[in-house]
């Protein structure tokens, strides 16, 4: 039972704002979840339902809105997730840009969570060549995961996956009030820009990317989106550059402005 009033009206309210402010479409299963996500602040504020929080959120403005916003996005990632992308990028994609382009090399994380997927770049190109070798753009719509993935703080549990050389390499243990997390070594962190963005605004960069990463971001867009978000991607990188996109996505029936190369991934046609 719920201790405060929502009905469908309000479940209707957050699901036009989300899909206004952030292009995501939650599905009727999702209602649960957008009250769990959000009663605690409704409570906060001393609210008795979700109406009386629609009519102050109105008042309220752009920061509450914003709250919202990071309460209903999802912020699932983790290092190194789908590693094939991690082999491809360092075998494949890096070696055939450095042939065509002067490095560093321009590299976008569309939808960077808490930073691991930005991090894991990092690392990557780091491995191959050095940390002078790209510099990395990471964004998202969640300005509190943005400030996380900033701080590139982890529990220790989360980075077991890198196993020990890597771990001794790109990161420090934590000791006393810090013990069991560990962090991002700073050479590793220069590597990476971290913003907020909302991928349906305008994108402010002036320069195209060899290589953008958007994983598991587009399944929660409907197809009219999917395909505008596409077609901003083919024009934001290079000739040859390469799009890596999320294990249960395709570019299929979106785009003809790109070839598949590998599991996922896609590269721009000249």
């Amino acid at each position: 039972m719920h201790d405060l009033e929502f009905n469908d009206e309000d479940f209707g309210y957050f699901r036009r704002l989300l899909l206004a402010q952030a292009g995501i479409t939650l599905a009727d299963h999702k209602r649960q979840l957008v009250y769990g996500r959000l009663a605690r602040r409704v409570r906060e504020l001393g609210l008795g339902s979700f109406s009386a929080y629609r009519d102050w959120l109105k008042q309220a403005g752009g920061e509450e809105l914003g709250r919202v916003v990071n309460a209903l996005t999802t912020n699932v990632t983790a290092f190194m997730r789908e590693p094939h992308h991690f082999e491809f990028l360092r075998s494949m994609a890096l070696p055939q840009l450095e042939k065509q382009h002067e490095l560093p090399l321009r590299i976008w994380s569309a939808g960077c969570s808490s930073g691991e997927e930005a991090y894991s770049i990092a690392m990557t190109v780091a491995e191959w060549r050095s940390v002078h070798a790209a510099r990395i753009l990471a964004t998202d719509i969640d300005t509190d995961v943005v400030e996380r993935a900033r701080a590139g703080e982890y529990p220790a549990k989360l980075v077991e996956v890198l196993g020990a050389a890597r771990q001794k390499r790109w990161l420090l243990r934590g000791t006393g009030a810090s013990s069991g997390k560990v962090r991002v070594k700073q050479l590793l962190r220069d590597m990476c820009v971290f913003e907020q963005l909302n991928l349906l605004d305008a994108w402010p960069m002036q320069r195209q990317f060899h290589v953008i990463f958007c994983r598991n971001v587009m399944i929660y867009f409907n197809e009219e989106v999917r395909r505008q978000l596409v077609a901003r991607f083919a024009a934001q990188l290079v000739p040859g550059g390469y799009l890596f996109i999320g294990h249960s996505e395709s570019l299929h029936g979106l785009s003809d402005a790109f070839e598949g190369c590998g599991q996922t991934v896609y590269r721009r046609l000249p």
